[in-house]
């Protein structure tokens, strides 16, 4: 162990001296058992990990991509960058790249470099970077080039994906060892964010299938990734799940934004607890095609951003292949709050410190906050309906997605590959696989399921919001994404602080199918009003 530390070390040493070219450290995996032993009596039993480092990714492979395309970049020119890149929004990177402080080609080495820098450090590591885009300085410099051709500000602006969304050049692995080799073309939402100039940077970890494969088991942990960590606190608070890599990478600013995708809360979680902005859009706003699913009645991408305006930005560029950035923006920088009608949760208010603060700001500033009980929820048939959407919905995405080296194309042969090696597959079970299995719901039933729960999630809110006429729900975190998945209502989640321990949370917007702007508004506004978002101590 004291000699691989020891060597671990220098070769970081070696690769950020000052003024010399960057050079690839050599990846060795740590001893992670000291750990594991300090969290086996976490009070979070999802915390009590059973590995950290994935067993199949090495990460050599990604630093020699990343190698490759940091050919002059230097420690030095990562300084003086910094302050252009850190924490800026991206109209304000765009800024600093039409007065020619900095170019594409080197805000997307810039962020390369700062991968690596603390992705090969064993105590700051994430584990969350799955995959390196090869091209993806190539595809800056022609950016570059082609300047001219710039109409949305997403424009030369490197994007991490959640590795369940099908890109051209890369895996598309879902996190899971069956997919190992699934080179898939691109998602729908890829291919709109390409034409519109954003910059695939790479491929983030993610709770395995989405977090629908194991039962109780830790967010963020997939076969392929390992387990991701949160940059506020590694093995003191979850990352979320499912799509926790995309809100460490953002929280530790490694691109400008990534695309995570929920079924019921893997969106507005890892934002909130990483202090990032989360939207859950309409289901059915952005094209599912292309992504590996849960369920086609529920699931849909989304923008996970250090900010609500490149939140609007991010949104914008994946629903549309000829946007402009300014379908979201306008409602951003439009924004107020007087006189604006919001509901507030009572229980929330008088048991939440921060939301307390939250709401207590908003009606300072003139909002007006209507106080509700917490209604109850029938939640029967919740697990049915993504029992037998994802037992339906797998297969179609393998026929019309999968590349054929995927031979697992099917729930059961998923189930069985597993088996072949459970102690590296599913080191914690599969359980919700073999629920899926076990399912024997009918067809008839499973349609009256279907609606009975669209049914209840609208009624659930219009008893919230009753005759207020209110524009939104105020919520916390994700303890309303199951209530607006089923109702197919977006959330935007926005930092509300930190707790005492220092974990973050978020100030959730719950509104009305088709309401994005409305959101965006709102939650511009709370962001302006509190700024409550900080980097990650460790993370400067």
């Amino acid at each position: 162990m004291k000699k691989i530390t020891a060597f671990f070390i220098l070769s970081i040493a070696i690769a950020c001296q000052p003024g010399k070219p960057f050079e690839a450290p050599l990846w060795q995996k740590y001893d992670d058992a000291a750990f594991l032993d300090a969290n086996k009596d976490h009070p979070n039993r999802r915390m009590r990990y059973k590995l950290i480092q994935s067993k199949f990714l090495d990460k050599q492979d990604i630093w020699n991509t990343i190698t490759d395309q940091l050919s002059g970049f230097t420690s030095e020119k990562y300084a003086e960058l910094k302050p252009f890149i850190l924490e800026r929004t991206i109209p304000e990177i765009q800024e600093s790249v039409d007065d020619g402080k900095l170019s594409y080609t080197q805000l997307t080495q810039w962020y390369l470099y700062r991968i690596i820098l603390f992705e090969n450090d064993s105590t700051k590591t994430l584990h969350s970077i799955i995959s390196i885009n090869p091209v993806a300085v190539e595809t800056a410099k022609q950016m570059d080039k082609n300047k001219g051709d710039k109409n949305h500000p997403i424009y030369g602006m490197p994007v991490l994906l959640k590795d369940n969304i099908s890109t051209d050049g890369m895996p598309t692995t879902a996190g899971a060892h069956a997919m190992k080799d699934n080179n898939a073309p691109d998602a729908d939402i890829v291919k709109n964010l390409k034409s519109n100039g954003a910059i695939i940077l790479g491929k983030v970890n993610l709770s395995e299938w989405a977090y629908y494969f194991c039962d109780g088991c830790p967010v963020g942990y997939s076969a392929m990734g390992g387990q991701s960590l949160n940059p506020y606190g590694r093995m003191k608070y979850e990352s979320g799940g499912s799509s926790s890599g995309s809100g460490t990478t953002i929280a530790a600013n490694y691109a400008t934004a990534a695309v995570g995708t929920e079924t019921s809360g893997s969106i507005l979680y890892p934002s909130a607890i990483n202090s990032v902005v989360g939207l859950k859009p309409t289901v059915g706003l952005l094209s599912g095609n292309g992504i590996v699913p849960i369920s086609k009645t529920l699931d849909t991408a989304g923008p996970m951003t250090r900010s609500v305006t490149d939140n609007a930005i991010l949104l914008s560029a994946m629903e549309s292949s000829k946007s402009t950035g300014k379908e979201y923006l306008n409602a951003v920088n439009e924004a107020s709050i007087r006189a604006r009608k919001l509901i507030a949760i009572n229980g929330f208010y008088e048991n939440d410190s921060l939301y307390k603060q939250a709401v207590d700001l908003l009606i300072e500033n003139g909002a007006d906050i209507i106080f509700r009980d917490r209604p109850d929820f029938n939640w029967d048939g919740f697990l049915t309906l993504l029992n037998l959407d994802m037992k339906e919905d797998i297969p179609v995405y393998m026929e019309h997605f999968a590349s054929a080296d995927v031979q697992a194309r099917t729930i059961q042969e998923l189930a069985e590959y597993n088996k072949k090696d459970s102690s590296a597959f599913m080191p914690y079970g599969q359980g919700r696989f073999d629920a899926i299995l076990q399912d024997s719901t009918t067809n008839d039933s499973f349609q009256l399921v279907r609606a009975e729960l669209l049914k209840r999630g609208k009624a659930y809110f219009d008893e919230l919001i009753g005759k207020s006429m209110a524009e939104a729900v105020l919520s916390i975190n994700n303890a309303h994404a199951g209530q607006a998945a089923v109702a197919h209502f977006p959330c935007l989640t926005v930092p509300m602080g930190y707790r005492e321990d220092g974990e973050p949370a978020g100030l959730t917007f719950v509104g009305s199918s088709g309401e994005e702007k409305r959101l965006y508004s709102l939650a511009a506004v709370y962001e302006n009003l509190s700024k409550h978002r900080r980097i990650p101590e460790a993370f400067h």
